[in-house]
């Protein structure tokens, strides 16, 4: 079941432009490179959540895709769950439709999955931890 939220994620197109924006506002940033997901990550920390900003590394990273289509904004809502893989079973067998049928590396090293924003009319994405 989900515990809370994780993150908001942001496409940026520019990471430093996007940490401008965020910085005054006295956030602890951290940075880091998800080569799987090919994209730079700002973790911009608020107490147990956070927000991420995600600049694609390269041309067919999906937040490429995502800014080409609908410009820079609201990319996805991130959620913690105890068990990704029982999570992932239960929302299929609800009738969810899922993108990953099975968890991915994320950033932090988590495990993740997202479920399809036709289902849950936003892009959702399933952490665990």
């Amino acid at each position: 079941m989900i515990k809370k939220i994780d993150h908001v994620a942001i496409a940026v197109k520019n990471l430093e432009d996007g940490v401008k924006i965020w910085k005054n506002f006295g956030f602890k940033i951290e940075y880091e490179v998800v080569e799987e997901q090919k994209v730079k990550v700002a973790i911009l920390h608020i107490g147990e959540s956070r927000i991420e900003l995600l600049e694609p590394i390269a041309d067919d990273s999906p937040i490429s895709k995502f800014l080409e289509k609908r410009g820079e904004g609201l990319h996805h809502l991130a959620v913690n769950v105890d068990n990704i893989e029982q999570e992932l079973q239960r929302l299929k067998s609800l009738g969810y439709r899922l993108i990953d049928e099975k968890p991915r590396k994320g950033a932090g090293g988590k495990k993740i999955a997202f479920v399809h924003p036709k289902s849950a009319k936003v892009l959702l994405e399933l952490v665990e931890g």
